[in-house]
């Protein structure tokens, strides 16, 4: 451990929580403090899986333990355990999204700027290779100008059968396929081709008004008019799907379960960069990698608030149309 490694509380133990713990565990850069979650359940199954952990009496009490806390609770409660954070000045790392009320998010934001502390959100492909190579390509005048963005994301079930501990995401109020994983893949576009405006989008819902949605379609464009459509849906007898393809004039990539990078010259999507062995594990390290930075006052590649600002609008807006 070195020994200017950060420490950092987690506040919300459900699989998020416990997976960002195993990698702080193993990060030369941080070192856990204070772990909460109101649920006895969560509290022991992270115990099962690090029974070295420090369970905190309180999610203030986790706070006051650590330099920096990451909030993988649900999104109603992050402002409020965010701003007290941030009021004893300690570092702040966002679950995403940033929250479901878009006003609300705004004040988060407005309050973080002027707390001063360092402060980002976790879209997990922001400090990733896929990413970053198709930024190189892009800047590098590989791809020529932008043509569009494709979103498609389908599912059997939501949640998925790894994401049932959290029942939570198959609720309206704060769950849904849209805000968990097309929010992360509206991240990665706006890097790429800056804001976007909602054109027109839709949501469809089931019969019973407290489900999430299952249906959503939506077109998007940016200030050039570079075109973004979104396709989501859930049923049926089908693999799970997560793509976002970036078409270019010269060349186009794609990126399938957000680290495989596909390119295209005009034929088949081929590797474009090689995997490793386990693509989560190394895309949570090149976060905190950055979270690090982050901390450091440095450059780094990590979302600020302001930008997840930008996504939730976006997601909030398709939802509600």
């Amino acid at each position: 451990m070195a020994s200017t490694a950060h420490r950092i509380a987690v506040v919300g133990l459900g699989i998020m929580g416990r997976r960002m713990l195993a990698n702080i565990n193993r990060h030369p850069d941080f070192e856990a403090a204070g772990l909460w979650d109101p649920s006895d359940a969560s509290c022991q199954k992270t115990l099962d899986e690090a029974p070295e952990s420090n369970m905190a009496r309180s999610a203030q009490a986790a706070i006051e333990s650590a330099d920096a806390v990451y909030f993988a609770c649900p999104p109603g409660p992050r402002k409020a355990l965010a701003l007290a954070a941030a009021k004893q000045g300690k570092a702040v790392f966002l679950e995403k999204p940033l929250g479901i009320d878009v006003d609300e998010s705004r004040d988060l934001v407005r309050e973080l700027d002027q707390s001063g502390v360092a402060c980002a959100v976790n879209f997990t492909q922001a400090g990733g290779r896929a990413l970053a190579e198709v930024v190189r390509a892009q800047k590098s005048g590989e791809t020529g100008a932008m043509v569009g963005v494709d979103i498609v994301v389908t599912y059997p079930a939501w949640p998925r059968a790894w994401q049932v501990e959290a029942d939570w995401l198959r609720f309206r109020a704060e769950g849904g396929y849209t805000r968990e994983v097309v929010s992360h893949f509206m991240f990665l576009t706006e890097r790429l081709i800056g804001e976007t405006w909602l054109i027109r989008g839709h949501a469809y819902y089931p019969d019973d008004d407290a489900l999430c949605e299952t249906h959503v379609m939506a077109r998007l464009e940016n200030v050039d008019g570079v075109p973004v459509t979104i396709m989501g849906s859930v049923g049926g007898v089908q693999p799970d799907r997560q793509e976002v393809t970036v078409t270019g004039e010269r060349c186009s990539y794609r990126i399938s379960e957000f680290f495989h990078l596909t390119r295209s010259d005009g034929g088949a999507f081929e590797d474009a960069i090689e995997m490793s062995d386990d693509p989560r594990l190394e895309a949570l390290q090149r976060q905190l990698d950055e979270f690090d930075k982050c901390l450091r006052g440095e450059p780094h590649l990590l979302a600020t608030p302001r930008e997840a600002l930008s996504v939730q609008r976006k997601i909030e807006a398709i939802l509600s149309a």
